[in-house]
């Protein structure tokens, strides 16, 4: 967590054991005393401000009654690890956002490590975390690039970089202490944002075992006796908390260096028997964790209305001049525009449960008028093509299908998204324009915005029409897997909708 002391406020002591009194310093010693029962694999504001927040509420239940050893996943992270051994793995975490039409504000202490181990600096101590008779379950967040197949070589005896290479070594020794006993074996949750990471992190933990023929009751034991299991995890946490640290450090008397913030909303979809929450007792503490059969309708609805809202959002409001998504969401023209796309198109076109689909949209819509948060359109705008293509591509087909008739709204995003696309080489990228003809960066794949650029180009040199435009950008079938001409009256309403661009500002 380096250059966090400059943002902190001056001169006050730092928030650590020391700093407690009362029932919070009797409810720390009893979580040290709490034989450790989770391995955290990840030291960020994320899993700090999701899964640890989570197990301190089940121990405030008097649900859960171990502790968390928490540790990096990669060499840099030894900076913040330094500043949680420094705090003695204490912070407060901020709930900051709507919820049920209300701002809300609350606070409260997580104290949930009872081991701190930088892997790099003491190997032999992490390795004993696998000796841990109660240990249960782990947990990771160690990016996208985590869950990655990097050749490693054996050797017990120093730290291995790669996280699936480290877990197979940490496996093998519990494997080895134990005797390969089916009650040793652990529930693993990585929260990595894969699809289906516990499909992969399985995959990848014995393709290590493989490469370093370790003995194949140790694979047998590995697919009978521990469970990688996906899940969906959903909330925002936004770290560090700098507009809040001076007012809490003057109420408490001490400064935090790992304030953390979230919104509201926050969801754990697991697939797994319900009977698992014995093992981590989320659902029963009455937080929003579900254990399912099956992750798809979950998905399903995130991609379909959190994520469509957003693409629609960044397609629509970028070329008219409004740049995050509260902006959008309170904006005279675009708010109510976007409560039409979700109930008139977006939810209509899910085909799950509609009540469900529509509390979830509310949820969302209170996500998005998040005045703690400032979620920038430009990066949601990333990589648009292939955004369209699975979050409202379907919702537009779903509307067609259902009633006959293109769905007016995303029938515009699109259009909107091809003029935002309007592409110009800039050095080594390309920019589009906004319909003031102020530029915007584009971030997508190369050959595309060169095509776009193509398009374009032809028609500001009159050798094409905004018609052909369209018909060929909807035509490639790289973009969106099929031909968008062969659906009826929608290469003539994008095209309508980009003339009108050319000519008018909404």
């Amino acid at each position: 967590m380096s250059g966090e002391d400059k943002r902190m406020p001056a001169e006050r002591p730092r928030l650590d054991r020391g700093a407690l009194t009362g029932e919070a310093l009797a409810a720390f010693e009893r979580m040290r005393q709490s034989p450790v029962k989770v391995l955290q694999i990840g030291e960020g504001n994320f899993l700090r401000g999701f899964v640890d927040w989570m197990l301190q509420k089940s121990r405030d239940a008097g649900l859960f009654d171990g502790s968390v050893a928490v540790t990096q996943p990669r060499p840099h992270g030894a900076a913040k690890l330094a500043e949680l051994k420094r705090q003695d793995g204490l912070y407060y975490q901020l709930t900051r956002g709507i919820r049920d039409g209300r701002q809300v504000e609350e606070r409260e202490l997580i104290g949930v490590f009872g081991a701190i181990v930088d892997p790099y600096a003491e190997w032999e101590t992490f390795l004993r975390l696998a000796e841990g008779p109660e240990l249960a379950v782990v947990v990771s967040n160690t990016t996208e690039a985590g869950l990655v197949y990097a050749p490693s070589e054996w050797n017990p005896a120093q730290p291995v970089v790669s996280y699936p290479a480290k877990l197979t070594m940490f496996l093998y020794k519990r494997f080895v202490h134990f005797g390969g006993k089916p009650e040793a074996g652990l529930l693993l949750l990585p929260c990595e944002l894969v699809e289906r990471a516990g499909d992969k992190l399985r995959e990848l933990v014995l393709r290590h075992a493989a490469d370093w023929q370790l003995p194949e009751p140790f694979a047998d034991w590995l697919r009978a006796h521990n469970r990688f299991l996906n899940s969906l995890v959903d909330r925002i946490v936004t770290g560090y908390a700098e507009d809040a640290a001076e007012a809490l450090a003057a109420e408490l008397g001490f400064a935090d260096g790992l304030l953390n913030a979230a919104e509201p909303y926050y969801l754990w979809a697991i697939e797994g028997e319900p009977a698992l929450d014995d093992v981590l007792p989320l659902a029963k503490a009455g937080l929003n964790v579900r254990w399912v059969g099956e992750l798809a309708p979950y998905q399903l609805r995130k991609v379909r209305i959190l994520n469509g809202a957003h693409t629609l959002l960044a397609s629509l409001c970028l070329i008219n001049g409004v740049n995050e998504v509260r902006e959008a969401a309170e904006h005279p023209v675009y708010g109510p525009l976007l409560l039409r796309a979700l109930d008139e198109e977006i939810v209509p076109a899910v085909p799950l449960p509609q009540a469900e689909m529509k509390a979830y949209a509310a949820d969302v819509l209170e996500r998005f008028r998040n005045p703690f948060i400032r979620h920038r359109l430009a990066d949601i705008a990333m990589n648009s093509l292939s955004k369209f293509r699975t979050r409202l591509l379907p919702t537009l087909l779903g509307h067609l299908e259902r009633t006959g008739e293109l769905p007016p709204l995303v029938t515009e995003a699109l259009a909107s998204l091809l003029r935002m696309y309007r592409a110009c080489r800039e050095g080594e990228g390309f920019v589009g324009a906004r319909l003031d003809g102020s530029p915007l960066p584009l971030r997508d794949d190369a050959a595309a915005l060169a095509e776009l650029a193509r398009l374009w180009a032809a028609v500001d040199a009159g050798t094409s029409t905004l018609e052909q435009l369209t018909a060929e950008a909807l035509g490639n079938a790289a973009w969106w897997e099929r031909d968008l001409n062969e659906l009826p009256g929608l290469a003539q309403a994008v095209a309508a909708h980009l003339r009108r661009m050319e000519t008018t500002n909404r």
